[in-house]
């Protein structure tokens, strides 16, 4: 099992849940942007966009996580996250701050609906719990 480690976070929001990504996994986190889709790729992913002459391409954490998808809003963002060798983004509800968890304790089997194999902890901070996202489960994992 995969040790989390105190540190700083990026915490954001999908639907009502809080989620986090270690912020030093994290390139920078951008306005909703167009998304240039691609034939013959997973549901959950979105498309590419151009960062700066980079190709990216985006997945939406709302359909990875089998819920509803909604029309964007003013407060969507692009979560750039560097993973292996790859620049990634991930579209989220909402980015709420930087955070540390005074508590981070293993994730269960499920997580609210979800795969716990897709969380590497659950933190406790003052707005609450918070899912700490295991990038590996979430960029690389092949879905059925």
């Amino acid at each position: 099992m995969e040790v989390t480690k105190q540190g700083q976070y990026i915490e954001f929001g999908i639907k009502n849940e809080q989620y986090a990504i270690r912020i030093q996994d994290i390139h920078e986190i951008i306005k909703m942007q167009d998304i240039t889709q691609i034939p013959n790729v997973k549901p959950y992913v979105k498309g590419v966009i151009n960062l700066r002459g980079k190709i990216v391409p985006v997945i939406s954490l709302r359909n990875l996580f089998h819920f509803h998808e909604e029309a964007y809003t003013k407060m969507t963002r692009i979560v750039v996250v560097h993973h292996q060798e790859d620049t990634v983004g991930i579209i989220v509800d909402r980015v709420n701050k930087v955070t540390t968890f005074s508590d981070i304790q293993p994730p269960p089997d499920r997580v609210g609906g979800i795969d716990g194999n897709y969380f590497t902890g659950i933190g406790l901070s003052d707005n609450g719990l918070a899912g700490i996202l295991k990038l590996n489960e979430v960029l690389v994992r092949e879905q059925e």
